[in-house]
């Protein structure tokens, strides 16, 4: 049988049920990481503007759904 090893520059698949194992140390680091992104100025700018955008995807769904906005035909595309 082929020895597969991993190669950084491919990527993969997995199913949802597949389980990856962190040490202490590990996840540790992950969450130091994640928090000390999480904290600058800049992404909390961008979380706020994602909360943003769920705001009005949401308020526009229900606009859909009431019948009060319809979608757009499309327009036709000009060929130059």
């Amino acid at each position: 049988m082929e020895q597969i090893s991993y190669d950084p520059n491919k990527k993969y698949t997995w199913t949802p049920d597949v389980s990856f194992i962190v040490s202490g140390a590990e996840f540790g680091i992950l969450l130091n990481s994640l928090r000390a992104i999480l904290s600058t100025q800049d992404a909390q700018r961008i979380l706020l503007a994602d909360k943003a955008n769920n705001i009005i995807e949401n308020s526009l769904a229900r606009a859909v759904e009431a019948g009060v906005v319809k979608e757009a035909p499309e327009e036709p595309q000009n060929s130059l």
